[in-house]
């Protein structure tokens, strides 16, 4: 039998159907770091990887979000750290070691880490996001607290354990990002351990 003849199907072009959240985030800092937050879209990190507004959205509730990356997971990353430590460890000393561990990057992520932050720091137009962002991650810290000491997360020593680590971590963040030779892990066990220890006068920073 003589075979069917075959058409031939144009190969159509367009828009890519998907990404990943991991480029879209590189595009989106990339686009800040030459534009400025203020002036990037969302069209605009769409664009630069090929994909619809719509599309972003299934990523990214907002503009505002790809700078915080994943952050449910990173914070389920967090809640299984408190998770593992021994139940003969002190509190305060549990929870420096958490948030050290939890800011422990490999040198080649570093570069994205102190992007974010400084974004995160210093962008005005982030500060009423980064609110939210804030109260779930002090949220973490309160739970842990609680478990420990018997309470409830919304009471007042648990809230005010959450609230205080939240501060000597973005003050340890702010002296990184102000100093590119320190080291951030570091800096955060050195300010934490001065936490636990109330600041006595002769603190060294």
């Amino acid at each position: 039998m003589d075979a069917e003849p075959v058409e031939n199907h144009p190969i159509k072009r367009g828009r890519r159907p998907s990404t990943s959240a991991d480029e879209l985030e590189r595009a989106a800092f990339d686009l800040f770091g030459r534009r400025g937050f203020d002036a990037t879209t969302v069209e605009d990190i769409a664009e630069s990887v090929g994909i619809s507004k719509r599309t972003f959205f299934r990523y990214f509730e907002s503009k505002n979000d790809v700078v915080w990356g994943n952050f449910g997971d990173q914070l389920r990353v967090m809640r299984a750290h408190f998770a593992r430590c021994p139940a003969d460890q002190p509190l305060m000393d549990a929870i420096r070691t958490v948030v050290v561990e939890f800011n422990r990057f490999d040198v080649a992520q570093l570069p994205w880490h102190r992007k974010r932050l400084e974004l995160i720091l210093n962008v005005p137009a982030l500060q009423a996001h980064s609110t939210l962002r804030y109260r779930s991650w002090r949220a973490v810290v309160s739970e842990f607290a609680a478990g420990r000491l018997g309470l409830r997360a919304d009471d007042l020593i648990p809230r005010a354990i959450g609230h205080a680590t939240l501060g000597v971590a973005v003050g340890a963040y702010e002296h990184w990002l102000g100093d590119p030779e320190s080291d951030l892990t570091e800096l955060l066990d050195q300010a934490l351990r001065s936490l636990a220890a109330g600041f006595p006068d002769n603190t060294e920073m």
